[in-house]
């Protein structure tokens, strides 16, 4: 989200950029150039995946067991990465993932399930996941066992979760011969000790988080990758990686080199893609006169895929007079979400259809019929008018006020560093004001700022992010997970009231005997169809009860040129939320 920062001066366009850049001398596969969307370059960095501005890159040097497909509903489909294979017991109980026997680091030293079980202590140092020392998390692993040389067993802990496998995969490797002396002898021990309860597992504990930062700043003096690509050298202006000789799918790999160029902000960005010189982009909010000098240019194009997440208006539901659900139905009768959609999000977004915690795309697999029995909330002044009389809002002079007419004043909270935020949140003001309907936004200087007052409670209203798929779990969590007051600790879950331990959402606990709490809890366990059965319970209760508008649905818009290269991912290709390197290692990529 960070590059849908508003960027407002088309002038900057015209600013070079490519002071300070790596020269890349090419050879017959040619250098792919393109930005990474995850972070801007840092030429101090160390040479370190753990570290979050790390000299490393994911798809190109960085490397992961395996990578994840993107399906609608199954978080647990995976191309293979290093892994070239894995096996799981009913309920995810234990996962035995085999390597690629011919897996090599660029130094040429065989990738081993030794370096794989280095990688799980590093990640135990970092926390989550699947590899946290607190006691009965749900979906930790319980113990790490090197079966053979390229074979190794991971056994998740009583309290599962149907995610085991996809936080098993997604592990980032690195080599043990250049990492392993990070863990002090007796790491493990420490860690079985850090899994217990009392005084000794909290010396434990923290004896293992005490190398978080000697993990994160561990710095080696050059890459070592089982990935593509192998780091060459890097500037303030651009990282130069080269192919990795010794990868173990070296045909499918057709650049020569790879050239990573930084950017300050979206002008930069801009300014690349309309001069032709990204082969790929991730999306990057543009205005609409800028995308059409992007489009317009020589080779450019435009792939289009699904987007696990959505734009929504959050209640706090603590406030008056958010607590009545017909207040919250009025609002979503009065605000014209493809309005808004085309204001804030033309290029990314589509409208939702309605309100149910799901991605458009996503409803439509989970829910199938049932999608049809909710309430669309068209737009509707004469519905949102009966629904705000429901509530005893009352109407003097042509505005709406609180039931002992006091005057309401609906307050939007965006961070503003988010464009289409700042520029949906707008249009949604001018649409209720228009209904007599006092309401303005305001913004927070940043988004982390922006998180620190949503979640104290200091505002009625605000933008939140939702629908975080494929995983069913993590889906409703957004919605009836700590922010609702639903927290899970130790295997048990407990509701806390409105204002206390992060709940600023302030939902009841129960709705017409229901639960969305504890049915939220019951995905990480549940079976399939169990799992469909839940979430159309839960989709149900959302589009009765509003605790947020869903706006829209983002779409996974990228940036292509075909000047140099070919065979991209179609529109609607699961890989497209993937990095290219990614793409490169299925044999996508093909010089022209």
């Amino acid at each position: 989200m960070k590059r849908l920062a508003a960027i407002a001066a088309l002038a900057a366009l015209a600013a070079t950029a490519a002071c300070g850049q790596v020269a890349a001398p090419a050879g017959p596969g040619g250098v792919y150039t393109t930005i990474d969307g995850a972070k801007q370059i840092d030429a101090t960095a160390p040479i370190n995946p753990f570290n979050p501005q790390g000299s490393t890159f994911v798809g190109y040097d960085a490397m992961s067991l395996a990578w994840p497909k993107n399906s609608l509903t199954d978080p647990n489909q995976f191309y293979p990465g290093i892994a070239q294979s894995w096996t799981t017991t009913p309920g995810q109980g234990e996962v035995v993932v085999h390597l690629r026997p011919d897996a090599r680091w660029s130094d040429g030293k065989p990738v081993t399930s030794q370096d794989v079980r280095t990688s799980i202590g590093l990640a135990y140092t970092q926390g989550g996941s699947a590899y946290t020392v607190n006691a009965g998390a749900a979906g930790a692993a319980a113990d790490i066992q090197v079966v053979d040389a390229k074979t190794i067993k991971v056994v998740q802990g009583a309290n599962r979760s149907n995610t085991f496998l996809r936080n098993v995969l997604s592990t980032v490797v690195v080599p043990d011969h250049v990492y392993g002396k990070l863990l002090p002898a007796g790491f493990w021990a420490t860690l079985t000790a850090a899994r217990g309860t009392g005084p000794a597992a909290d010396r434990a504990k923290a004896e293992i988080t005490g190398l978080t930062q000697k993990v994160i700043t561990f710095a080696p003096p050059q890459d070592v990758s089982a990935g593509p690509f192998v780091l060459e050298r890097i500037n303030p202006g651009a990282a130069l990686l080269r192919r990795n000789p010794y990868f173990y799918d070296a045909a499918k790999i057709v650049p020569d080199k790879v050239k990573v160029l930084n950017y300050t902000g979206n002008e930069q960005i801009w300014n690349y893609l309309v001069s032709g010189k990204l082969d790929s982009a991730p999306f990057t909010a543009v205005p609409a006169a800028v995308m059409g000098r992007i489009k317009s240019a020589p080779g450019n194009a435009v792939r289009r895929g699904y987007s696990p997440v959505a734009a929504s208006m959050a209640f706090n539901q603590a406030h008056k007079p958010y607590d009545n659900v017909h207040v919250r139905r009025a609002l979503a009768y009065l605000i014209d979400r493809a309005q808004v959609t085309k204001i804030a999000s033309p290029e990314a977004g589509t409208p939702s259809l309605t309100t149910t915690g799901i991605h458009g795309d996503s409803a439509k697999a989970w829910l199938g019929e049932r999608l049809a029995t909710l309430n669309p909330y068209k737009v509707d002044p004469a519905k949102a008018d009966l629904e705000l009389k429901a509530a005893g809002m009352v109407k003097r002079g042509g505005t709406w006020r609180m039931p002992d007419g006091k005057p309401w004043k609906v307050e939007l909270h965006v961070p503003a560093s988010f464009s289409d935020w700042v520029a949906a949140a707008k249009s949604i003001t001018s649409q209720l004001n228009d209904h007599g309907i006092d309401a303005n936004v305001t913004t927070s200087a940043d988004y982390v700022l922006y998180l620190d007052e949503l979640a104290a409670g200091k505002f009625d209203v605000g933008f939140w992010l939702m629908a975080l798929g494929p995983s069913s779990y993590n889906i409703f969590q957004r919605l009836y997970g700590s922010a609702n007051g639903w927290s899970l600790l130790a295997g048990r879950l407990s509701h806390s009231p409105p204002g206390k331990d992060g709940n600023w959402m302030g939902g009841p606990e129960k709705i017409d005997g229901i639960d969305p709490g504890e049915l939220t809890n019951r995905l990480n366990l549940a079976t399939p169809q169990e799992q469909k059965n839940i979430v159309g319970t839960l989709a149900t209760v959302t589009n009765q009860q509003l605790p947020v508008i869903q706006i829209y649905d983002y779409v996974n818009t990228q940036f292509i040129n075909t000047s140099r290269y070919t065979g991209w991912p179609p529109d609607g290709s699961e890989a497209l939320r993937l990095p290219a390197g990614v793409w490169m290692q299925l044999g996508m990529i093909k010089k022209r």
